[in-house]
């Protein structure tokens, strides 16, 4: 496939990354020579500076003879005019544009987006993403990662084993002949910056991440096998009243019994998440004044929410809320470097905003082979959902007896309400949904498990 990306920054340098690495032709179009030499420095990719919207700059970047173009530049306007003219001008056959503002999203303005309207394929807004994400974290509050599959029958699940976990010592098999009726599965483990299939005698260790698929009913109680079992937050502080901040808080203003406190520094904005907002309490002030924290009820909080736009803000005020009583954190963060002390703060969770969007942008792509997809482990591995075609050389073969690589594990098989698990002795048909865990390395060869051939047309 060939694809044109506009926009270097840390999303499209990702999109690049994860495209180039399965083998496709990739052009990365930006104003700044500076970010294009460094992801063609970084990675193979072909370099254009430019404007991401203009006629000329496209073509020179090779729009005209591309099967995708991906327009994740700072600029909503840039991004939907890119996707214009690759349509109008060259025909480009997939669109996918990044749209930050909310007000082109509104339902009201729903015909932009149609095929009368702007000609983009698929419309990602980080800021939505990265609230469900949010949202879908609150649902398992045990966990460090949760990505739902199969219209969330199945969850994929990143469980901190310390000391104290009960599964300490525990290899895969003494965890399934220990819990025969519990509907779960270990499929990776992360070590010492190390992830890894584990194998049926390997050992969860202190301080290992455990990546575990669960059946949705069974979640509860897979999280007290490990140790994890937490209630649902009932008393929220959320710091930061941007984008994300408003969604998350109006989101949790409809769950009965949810009591929830936002902190904005800037004036006008607190005014405005006030007049947005009907049962959240506002304060204006900073989320790391220790008094401000304490007229928010920081104390009594079972869950600290730090969704500011700077990592060190969000960082500092969730090992504060921390410090002044809450149970858990969960705080976002852009930077790499900073993913490494989450253990040493004492921060429960981080989510990487790029890593959503990046996740989001790789499910459209894939789509018709791949219809769910999660990044996982700072994008060391990807949890995939594909359905299994009538081509597709996993139907017919047992569930307990596929030859796949090392790399790659079974999460689970869904057909219909039905979970099954990779010890079952299950044959798999036509139209079912199968979940594999994979390592970077092996998510092509994930791909190939649910291609489609010529004959299936």
């Amino acid at each position: 496939m060939k694809a044109v990306v506009c926009g270097a920054g840390r999303v499209g340098h990702g999109i690049a990354r994860e495209l180039a690495s399965e083998g496709n032709a990739v052009t990365v179009v930006d104003w700044s020579r500076e970010l294009i030499d460094k992801v063609t420095t970084d990675l193979d990719v072909r370099g254009v500076v430019g404007h991401g919207a203009h006629p000329d700059v496209l073509e020179r970047a090779g729009i005209a003879n591309a099967d995708l173009l991906v327009a994740v530049t700072y600029s909503d306007e840039t991004n939907m005019v890119a996707c214009q003219v690759a349509k109008t001008l060259f025909d480009t056959p997939t669109r996918i544009a990044r749209v930050r503002a909310q007000t082109y999203l509104d339902r009201r303005w729903g015909d932009l987006f149609s095929s009368d309207g702007l000609p983009i394929d698929v419309t990602i807004s980080p800021e939505l993403e990265v609230s469900r994400s949010i949202l879908q974290r609150l649902e398992t509050p045990g966990a460090f990662a949760t990505a739902p599959f199969a219209n969330s029958r199945v969850q994929i699940l990143g469980l901190r084993v310390d000391e104290q976990s009960p599964v300490a010592g525990s290899s895969r098999d003494q965890l399934l002949e220990l819990f025969p009726d519990l509907g779960f599965d270990l499929v990776g483990i992360q070590r010492d910056k190390t992830l890894f299939i584990p194998g049926p005698t390997d050992q969860l260790m202190p301080g290992d991440d455990a990546y575990v698929s669960v059946q949705a009913a069974h979640v509860k109680r897979a999280l007290d096998v490990f140790g994890r079992s937490a209630q649902r937050a009932r008393r929220v502080v959320i710091v930061g009243a941007g984008n994300i901040g408003l969604y998350v808080a109006r989101a949790l203003e409809r769950v009965s019994g949810v009591r929830v406190r936002i902190i904005e520094r800037d004036k006008a904005q607190a005014e405005r998440a006030a007049d947005v907002l009907r049962k959240t309490v506002v304060l204006h002030g900073d989320g790391m004044d220790r008094n401000i924290l304490r007229e928010a009820g920081v104390e009594d909080a079972e869950l600290a929410l730090c969704l500011t736009n700077d990592d060190k803000v969000n960082l500092l005020s969730a090992v504060m809320a921390k410090g002044e009583g809450a149970e858990r954190s969960v705080c976002l963060v852009n930077e790499e470097a900073f993913k490494s002390v989450r253990g040493a703060l004492g921060v429960n969770v981080m989510i990487d905003p790029r890593e959503v969007t990046v996740s989001t942008i790789l499910q459209h792509i894939r789509r018709g082979r791949i219809t769910g997809l999660q990044s996982l482990a700072g994008g060391a591995a990807e949890a995939l959902e594909g359905v299994a075609l009538a081509t597709s050389p996993l139907v017919g073969k047992a569930l307990n007896a596929l030859d796949l690589p090392e790399d790659v594990s079974v999460c689970a098989l869904v057909r219909g309400d039905a979970v099954h698990f990779a010890r079952e002795p299950v044959q798999i048909e036509e139209n079912d949904r199968v979940v594999f865990f994979a390592l970077k390395g092996s998510v092509s060869k994930v791909e190939q498990l649910f291609r489609v051939s010529l004959q299936y047309f």
